[in-house]
């Protein structure tokens, strides 16, 4: 079963609302909850986040982040938050000046996940075994 995680810090200049369509323009089914300064919840699969990676051709940049990140069955990844806010992907540097949106992805079948929301591509088309 996939478990989809996602925490993003709301800093005073910024409109909670805002946030929260930024996650969802990336997340657009997930379950969130203003607290303690940021939204906490869980999504039920990243489908919208696989549409979007498809549509900005990004999916070996996505791979790639997904399988750097991974320690058994667990990866992670951070998204530029500003960049959401146009339903956009973008991959956060360390410790970006408003925070990100910080997403913990676990799976038993962790590659298969993997291979599924972000196939290897060879000349830019998706490759399926």
């Amino acid at each position: 079963m996939t478990s989809v995680s996602i925490v993003c810090p709301v800093n005073p200049s910024e409109d909670p609302e805002k946030v929260l369509s930024a996650i969802r323009s990336i997340f657009p089914d997930a379950e969130l909850e203003l607290r303690d300064g940021g939204y906490e919840g869980t999504a039920p699969s990243l489908d919208g986040f696989g549409r979007l990676i498809r549509r900005q051709k990004i999916l070996d940049a996505s791979r790639a982040v997904l399988l750097k990140n991974m320690h058994g069955n667990r990866t992670h990844m951070s998204i530029n938050k500003q960049v959401a806010t146009v339903g956009k992907v973008s991959f956060a540097d360390r410790n970006p000046v408003l925070g990100a949106i910080e997403v913990r992805i676990e799976d038993d079948d962790l590659e298969a996940l993997i291979d599924r929301v972000a196939p290897m591509t060879v000349d830019g088309e998706e490759v399926r075994a």
